[in-house]
């Protein structure tokens, strides 16, 4: 298990064009909360922030009046968050404590995760943040229809902003409310308030974004919507989000082992995962969190916030049933581990 309250997180702001991600980041950047943050831009964007707020953006870091570090990204990501996390420690730029990322509209936030955890320099220096969505209330359902990547920005949220709300009617909203109860049901869900919201508020969520507390073992899990009804849902497409449960200690050596195989067959088909854990001749819980092929390193709690000691995980999948992946499960500790997972339960 890791430490990760030393390194710097690096929060994402997603979702598709036009959806209102630099109204967003306008905020964020004019919050004096977020003065020692360092903001990455990705220059191929639907929308750049405009000039009277930052001037032209060169490719070597700017800063802002309010005291934020400001570069576009040119090249791969991993070039760019070297070459700031260079110039804080060479004294050439302030030394921020977090970076916000604003991604293009067509990008898939997924890979974002394993550039951190694959690069040897980059994991022990940053961790993944809060990935925020921002969801276009008008265009979301068409968006979904024809652009894939929509679901991938919805799925890995940790908070999802819909925006626009006023331009729709109710009947529009209570659908698009369907969607995403079906695709991320354990996302916390903002409106336009969340451009009020003091900036370290805004962000004050995702699994690593600091030491877990014995509250939070259950509740960063996310609140849990049921999903639409089986006549809803058949038209909402094949990305599904369900919530595995069981009791007893769990072999961590054999669930290791059936989790990547399960991964390495059908990574991309898992958008994410997360879960509490209870962890056999181990009191303490253990926080898993992975999105598509990148399993962060787990963390530890000091202890259980009560007695309930189940060990719980939450799928988001595109054409894989949670009875298949529980059965999967089963199966596997049964047939491996001396002690298998009694009851696997799913909803």
């Amino acid at each position: 298990m890791s430490d990760t309250t030393a390194l710097l997180p690096v929060h994402v702001i997603s979702g598709f064009l036009g959806s209102g991600k630099t109204t967003l980041l306008k905020s964020v950047l004019a919050s004096e909360a977020f003065g020692d943050s360092a903001v990455l831009i990705n220059e191929f964007g639907d929308v750049g922030l405009d000039d009277r707020l930052l001037g032209e953006i060169a490719e070597d870091a700017v800063l802002l009046s309010s005291g934020c570090v400001c570069c576009t990204i040119r090249g791969e990501l991993s070039d760019a968050l070297r070459r700031l996390l260079s110039q804080r420690q060479n004294g050439e730029i302030p030394a921020f404590r977090r970076i916000v990322l604003e991604t293009t509209g067509l990008a898939d936030p997924g890979p974002i995760a394993s550039t951190i955890t694959a690069d040897p320099v980059l994991r022990h220096h940053l961790r993944p943040g809060t990935n925020l969505t921002l969801v276009d209330a008008v265009n979301a359902i068409d968006s979904r229809q024809h652009h894939p990547v929509w679901e991938a920005q919805v799925a890995v949220a940790d908070k999802l902003v819909i925006s626009k709300t006023d331009l729709v009617d109710t009947s529009r909203i209570d659908h698009l409310h369907d969607l995403l109860d079906t695709i991320n049901p354990a996302a916390q869900r903002l409106g336009r308030e969340a451009l009020d919201q003091p900036s370290d508020a805004l962000f004050a969520s995702g699994p690593h974004l600091e030491r877990f507390t014995r509250a939070r073992v259950r509740t960063w899990l996310g609140p849990w919507r049921e999903s639409a009804s089986p006549e809803k849902q058949s038209h909402l497409g094949d990305v599904s989000a369900f919530r595995l449960a069981f009791d007893g200690e769990l072999d961590w050596t054999c669930f290791g082992l059936w989790l990547s195989m399960l991964l390495n067959r059908h990574g991309n088909d898992i958008m994410r995962v997360k879960g509490v854990l209870h962890v056999r001749d181990d009191p303490r819980p253990v926080i898993l969190h992975g999105v598509q092929h990148t399993i962060h390193p787990p963390e530890h709690v000091e202890t259980w916030p009560d007695d309930d000691r189940r060990s719980e995980l939450i799928f988001i999948t595109r054409g894989i049933p949670a009875s298949r992946v529980a059965d999967s499960l089963q199966a596997f500790m049964s047939a491996v581990s001396d002690h298998p997972c009694p009851g696997i339960s799913h909803a």
